[in-house]
């Protein structure tokens, strides 16, 4: 992963960021985000991840309310604050998407629900800046599967946003059941997620 510093004070310049960011050549499979004005460039996730991603987005489309879709690889923008995430899986209403026009990324705001799955490149940006910027943006969940933790891979919801923190609503374990509450009433078996790297 590298970082390309692009701006000191995020948002001065998130016309001129957006526009490098999309006519950029960047490497085949990358993904590329701006995290508080920086670039950042990742490889592509391994295939446990892009698994993972899977298993979840199955699960999700089984309570889903039909005007709403779960999506990967969509851009969502907080640009007052120099932000373009590209999460593994965003849940947002249909009729937000209707709105948006050509190229244009969903505002952040907009998202239901956001997963990450953790790489060992990028593992410290999903735990802390993009859990506090998901946050500040009011996301009402956040579900951070966490391959590479520090005491082993747990999976961790997040909710009830406020002052750009989260409320822990629930940690476990792989292996154990993680409940998604309402307007998702899900409960997800992460026995199914592969362990290795």
């Amino acid at each position: 992963m590298s970082a390309l510093p692009a701006d000191p004070a995020p948002g001065q310049y998130w016309d001129e960021l957006l526009r490098f960011w999309q006519e950029a050549d960047w490497p085949e499979g990358s993904k590329v985000e701006i995290i508080d004005g920086v670039i950042v460039v990742s490889p592509p996730p391994a295939a446990p991840h892009n698994r993972i991603a899977a298993k979840v987005q199955r699960s999700l489309y089984s309570v889903l309310p039909k005007d709403w879709e779960v999506y990967q690889t969509l851009g969502v923008t907080h640009p007052t604050r120099g932000r373009l995430f590209i999460p593994d899986l965003v849940v947002v209403p249909d009729d937000v998407l209707d709105r948006i026009e050509g190229g244009e990324a969903v505002p952040l705001t907009a998202a239901e629900l956001i997963v990450e799955v953790t790489s060992p490149n990028n593992a410290s940006y999903d735990r802390l800046n993009k859990a506090a910027a998901y946050a500040e943006a009011g996301v009402p969940l956040y579900l951070l599967i966490d391959r590479f933790a520090p005491a082993g891979p747990t999976v961790t919801l997040f909710g009830e946003p406020g002052n750009a923190v989260y409320q822990e609503l629930q940690a476990v374990k792989f292996g154990e059941d993680i409940h998604l509450p309402e307007p998702f009433g899900l409960t997800i078996d992460t026995g199914v997620f592969p362990f290795g790297p």
